[in-house]
């Protein structure tokens, strides 16, 4: 039988906020343990929450990116249930009036372009932190997350593979870093991920049982954990079994998901507004006012580099997919207009290739967009070649320095004197008779072997196009 996975994703935002969302308290993250829980996260008698303002503009800035609706009017609840880590008995969240309704994001997989749904996106606080390996036979409670703001997104059953629901956890994970609601720091907590995954037998509508995949905080481990889970739950249908509805972990160690626990229905939670609260209001002002201040989004970016600088729909894509890749490459691009296609190569190429070798995020980059630019500059002006550059861009990268003073230090500038060239070229000709011959027996290329003489004997300091016309002019004499 041929079967159809049904994924959805409920992806949790940390909002990026100084304060907590109920509480003065602050967000730093690696505070020692409780050190950032006041009376309010601890829910001691009398305490009463205030709602921090700011996580409510950064939740409205999310849904204007992705053309939702915006409940004006929206209620936190109470959603009850004990946990260790969860001070007050019950959770403050939304559930029937979110701060956001329906809306949409686009999403490319093999340049094939899909709507994704956005069902709804609601305000809620975090909860603490169970610590089970501290103490021997003892599990530690850290309540510095408690009262963290966090924007719940969840999506539609749209996604239908595991690689559609990784791009869509992407296409989120960069537009919540490109409007600054979140640092999106996946090892840190800050972007989690939580996966809703069914089969159902191939041109049936009505939706298979699912299971919940919970706190995934990386887009491999998501990958891997869906491909599991769907093998799993077709191993069970296949062998006449029944998939139930529960709430499974992944274990990226042994790449196993295990069950965690039934998976509850709201009315178990015993949702109620939350009395400490009054609705939340909002007018058509503010509305306004943050759409006012809503960065260019990646799609407008990807647009703009696709018609006012000629990028390929690909390169576009990949330099607009974080905010911080795209300002680098803007950067670099600014004195640099005549040689785009340059910039594009270095930063999808040199440049990229050292960060992901290093594992290393191009806000950390040892190489300064100003000082790529600088270099490329270089280029172009033929104070240097493209060989040599590379060697100055890791010289760059290991120990610093300015590109000029590394040029003039090491002696690197390019050699553009025809005369010193020509007489180079003069010499190699009267060495190679035989690869003369071939060259004019027809055989074009041979040339490389010729400039490549020529570059080994200047150092790799003459201008190669310099070289090529001039062989070609003695040559075909």
């Amino acid at each position: 039988m041929q079967w159809e996975t049904v994924i959805g994703l409920e992806i949790h935002a940390q909002l990026n906020t100084n304060s907590k969302i109920f509480s003065s308290a602050s967000t730093r993250f690696g505070a020692d343990p409780n050190s950032q829980a006041c009376v309010v996260d601890l829910g001691l008698p009398g305490v009463l929450p205030v709602l921090n303002k700011e996580a409510v503009n950064k939740a409205i800035k999310f849904g204007l990116t992705v053309n939702a609706h915006i409940n004006q009017r929206n209620v936190f609840d109470r959603k009850n249930y004990f946990y260790p880590d969860l001070p007050k008995g019950y959770q403050i969240s939304q559930l029937d009036w979110p701060i956001v309704g329906k809306g949409e994001i686009n999403i490319t997989v093999d340049e094939d372009v899909k709507i994704i749904g956005i069902t709804r996106a609601h305000l809620e606080e975090d909860a603490g932190k169970s610590v089970h390996d501290m103490f021997d036979n003892y599990t530690a409670v850290d309540l510095n997350r408690a009262g963290t703001p966090l924007l719940e997104i969840v999506s539609e059953p749209d996604m239908r593979s595991s690689i559609e629901a990784v791009t869509y956890a992407k296409k989120i994970h960069s537009l919540v870093r490109y409007i600054d609601i979140c640092d999106g720091n996946m090892q840190e907590g800050s972007f989690r991920c939580d996966a809703n995954v069914s089969i159902r037998p191939m041109g049936q509508e009505e939706l298979g049982i699912r299971t919940e995949l919970k706190n995934i905080n990386s887009f491999k481990f998501l990958e891997k954990a869906i491909n599991l889970e769907v093998q799993r739950q077709q191993d069970i249908l296949e062998g006449g079994g029944e998939v139930l509805q529960e709430t499974r972990l992944y274990d990226s160690v042994k790449h196993e998901t295990r069950s965690m626990r039934s998976k509850e229905e709201a009315n178990d939670y015993r949702y109620f507004p939350d009395p400490d609260l009054l609705p939340v209001e909002i007018s058509d002002e503010l509305l306004l006012e943050i759409k006012a201040q809503l960065p260019e989004l990646p799609v407008e970016k990807k647009a703009r580099f696709i018609k006012d600088l000629g990028l390929s729909d690909y390169d576009a894509d990949v330099l607009t997919s974080q905010k911080a890749l795209a300002n680098y490459f803007e950067i670099t691009l600014k004195d640099n207009e005549s040689n785009t296609k340059l910039c594009v190569n270095w930063v999808m190429g040199e440049l990229s290739a050292l960060l992901n070798r290093n594992q290393i995020e191009i806000e950390n980059s040892p190489v300064s967009a100003q000082d790529l630019s600088l270099l490329i500059r270089r280029i172009g002006d033929d104070t240097i070649s493209g060989k040599i550059a590379k060697d100055i861009f890791k010289t760059m990268w290991d120990e610093k320095g300015n590109v000029d003073e590394i040029i003039k230090t090491k002696g690197l500038k390019q050699v553009t004197d025809t005369a010193v060239i020509e007489n180079v070229v003069d010499k190699i000709i009267a060495n190679n008779a035989a690869q003369v011959e071939q060259f004019k027996s027809g055989n074009e290329k041979i040339l490389g072997f010729f400039v490549g003489e020529a570059m080994k004997a200047t150092q790799g300091k003459a201008n190669p196009r310099i070289i090529n016309k001039i062989f070609r002019l003695k040559l075909i004499k």
